[in-house]
């Protein structure tokens, strides 16, 4: 089984009476003249590929069921609505699940993300869009030496290369934490009109993590790491368990730890 992702960029103008397609779609597609909300919208699709073209779904044809039914119904959020929430996103996103979902068969929607900022997005995984998945991306610099002392000097060397010089190498990390409702949050929201609030969530990943690692030598400065190695892998096992009952009644769906752009580590608790 196949899981293909396309992402779809398109702009809407709130004020605008009319909007300008242009032919920039790595740009945005419809494109804006002036000021413009911008939106990347990714549509994860599951399916066997097609024998005779190799195709889940051919992605012009993703990109023109996405522009021809779903964009208007974000410009009518847009243009209708003086407040939103993350909440009414999801039902949004759900909205175009409905739209959208018999366009591509036999493949079906797996996933539907949007991305709101360059280090923030929602996904719904479910047609009805009442399981939310709220990620966003932190940063934090910090240093370490990757050492076992049941090696000897050659054999640590051998197996963690320069990692192993003894007096620390740095990185600038990209942390990625995932939230999503549960059943339990979903009943509690209905009865105490609980929200995905942004600014909670940053102070949470901040207080109980950020500020933990930030600028700090995990081998001496971070207790978990005296005697264990702050691998990407463990970085990423250490910043779950940190966070895990940190949001509730919202669940920690997973985090990922980016030592590079080319190196990173997911970690969730199944």
């Amino acid at each position: 089984m196949h899981k293909l992702s396309r992402q779809i960029r398109f702009a809407i103008e709130p004020f605008a009476d009319s909007s300008e397609t242009g032919s920039n779609s790595y740009c945005a597609k419809p494109t804006a003249t002036g000021l413009a909300l911008f939106f990347s919208l990714w549509v994860e699709l599951e399916s066997c590929a097609n024998p005779d073209t190799g195709f889940v779904v051919n992605v012009a044809d993703i990109d023109k069921i996405v522009r021809d039914k779903a964009i208007t119904i974000f410009s009518k959020f847009v243009k209708n609505r003086s407040s939103n929430s993350f909440e009414q996103i999801g039902q949004l996103l759900s909205r175009v699940w409905e739209t959208i979902e018999n366009e591509f068969l036999p493949a079906k929607i797996n996933s539907l993300t949007l991305e709101l900022m360059p280090a923030r997005k929602l996904a719904i995984k479910e047609r009805d869009g009442k399981m939310l998945y709220f990620s966003e991306k932190f940063e934090f610099a910090a240093s370490h030496t990757l050492w076992n002392a049941k090696f000897s000097d050659e054999e640590n060397f051998k197996v963690f290369g320069k990692c192993a010089n003894k007096c620390g190498h740095g990185h600038n990390y990209i942390i990625e934490v995932t939230i999503k409702t549960t059943q339990q949050s979903l009943e509690r929201k209905r009865q105490e009109k609980l929200t995905i609030n942004a600014g909670d969530f940053e102070r949470t990943v901040d207080k109980h993590f950020i500020q933990l690692v930030d600028h700090k030598n995990l081998n001496v400065d971070v207790k978990h790491f005296e005697k264990t190695n702050p691998t990407v892998e463990n970085i990423a096992e250490f910043a779950f368990k940190e966070l895990a009952d940190k949001f509730e009644p919202l669940e920690l769906d997973c985090v990922t730890v980016w030592e590079n752009d080319r190196t990173f580590c997911n970690y969730r608790a199944d």
